[in-house]
């Protein structure tokens, strides 16, 4: 069956209904961060190296959160499927308690370990700025966790433009706070680089409650109103969500985490390279973000086929997202190359912060096909809940090949901040062409 056939056609604009929202959404995570490295910058670069480092240690604790409120989607997609309601209630009653309890719990283990920060041998005057901000950004998990929890039930529901619109809506209040109690304009105290997290912390709980809000009184869900009850929380259903959800976050975190302590690395270089790193790692996080909207709408698609057990539906779902996701990743790789000095700017004014930044973006922009294939191969493999060996796939990539690579080319071939990120190359296009396999290995046994 080709790749231009009818089949093949329904199925990518199926995908694309479902994924621009949740791309916009996912966008939308990021950009908090983005927005935090840019506004930052306008301080000073010992400032935003402080962003860079205390984000090394949030970022991990945002995708793992995130993946775990994944593990509801495909077992929401197969029920909807099926047409099973009370499977649905009870889900959306058990991914809320999930999700509230582990925000609370993510909160406590990082506010309790962030002076581990102290041990990283990184710059005093950048730990001492980094350890607040980090505290107070991991209070906004617990907000955060909860509105994720309610977005994936609403997304595996094929549900996705509110938590777009809320998203969106947050992300323009998180601009105008930044803004002001960065900066202290119209009567706000200028707080520096603490304003910053106090401002994300601020609108994830308005994201939160509003996305309560619209499960909770919208007639589309009513009929799963008795999710709202905590009452008789089945062990069965819950270990069920974990199974999924628990290696969901930590495929992220494999990922994510060598990129993460690849700023502790590039720390032992200088707080330039760190601040260039944060800037080009904002790029590049960006388009790897709208890239997980696509694999979350994989996820959902193949969902639906494995719930009907259809084995060339499956196959098509997700070869298709797969395709999606080379197109668009081609695109923003071409975009890096031709704007790779100008990108730069917007997140910083030091003229070697820039120069340095403007390489790691060429070198993201090689790297882009395969981050997009490696997360929408996650996703897809997620939707037939296979879980178990793609996070073994993920760890060995990047931790057993890619973060290795990155510290030999660095400092034993002295290739610098740009050696880190070759290595970090190297575990993305490995994950990716066994990810690619083993859907493709997976889904004729459907």
């Amino acid at each position: 069956m080709g790749i231009f056939s009818t089949d093949y056609i329904k199925s990518y604009k199926a995908t694309f209904s479902l994924a621009y929202p949740v791309v916009l959404s996912q966008l939308g995570h990021i950009m908090v961060g983005v927005v935090d490295t840019a506004m930052v910058g306008q301080i000073g670069t010992i400032e935003q190296a402080a962003v860079a480092l205390s984000n090394s240690l949030y970022t991990l604790v945002l995708v793992f959160g995130l993946g775990v409120s994944y593990g509801v989607t495909p077992l929401v997609a197969a029920a909807d499927s099926a047409g099973n309601t009370n499977q649905n209630s009870e889900l959306l009653k058990h991914g809320i308690v999930i999700n509230t309890v582990l925000g609370i719990l993510l909160f406590i283990l990082l506010f309790s370990i962030s002076p581990v920060l102290n041990l990283f041998d990184q710059k005093q005057e950048v730990v001492d700025l980094a350890i607040p901000f980090l505290n107070v950004m991991m209070l906004g998990m617990i907000p955060l966790c909860i509105f994720s929890g309610f977005k994936q039930f609403t997304e595996g529901l094929s549900f996705t433009g509110i938590a777009m619109l809320i998203t969106i809506a947050a992300n323009l209040l998180n601009i105008l706070l930044n803004y002001l109690m960065i900066f202290g304009h119209w009567g706000f105290p200028e707080m520096g680089l603490m304003g910053s997290c106090w401002a994300s912390f601020i609108s994830r709980v308005i994201m939160a409650i509003a996305m309560f809000a619209y499960v909770y009184y919208n007639k589309e869900f009513r009929k799963y109103r008795s999710g709202f009850s905590l009452k008789n929380i089945s062990r069965d259903l819950t270990k069920k969500i974990l199974n999924i959800g628990v290696p969901s976050g930590l495929q992220w975190v494999f990922e994510v985490g060598a990129f993460a302590f690849a700023v502790v690395m590039i720390g032992w270089i200088s707080p330039k390279a760190q601040a260039a790193h944060q800037v080009a790692l904002s790029i590049a996080a960006t388009t790897y973000m709208m890239a997980s909207g696509l694999s979350a709408a994989a996820s959902v698609r193949v969902g639906n086929q494995a719930g009907l057990h259809n084995r060339e539906g499956v196959r098509i779902a997700g070869f298709s997202a797969f395709l999606m996701v080379l197109v668009f990743m081609g695109v923003c790789a071409i975009s890096f190359i031709l704007f790779k000095d100008d990108l730069p700017i917007i997140f910083n004014r030091d003229v070697e912060v820039i120069s340095i930044a403007s390489s790691l973006i060429v070198i993201a922009a090689f790297f882009q096909l395969s981050d997009g294939v490696q997360v929408v191969g996650l996703g897809a493999l997620r939707g037939v809940k296979d879980v178990k060996l793609p996070t073994i796939i993920t760890l060995i990539a990047y931790w057993g090949i890619g973060l290795p690579m990155s510290y030999y080319l660095a400092f034993k071939l002295n290739l610098g901040v740009e050696g880190v990120w070759y290595g970090l190359s190297i575990g993305l296009f490995i994950a990716a062409a066994c990810l690619f396999l083993r859907f493709n290995y997976i889904s004729k046994k459907i």
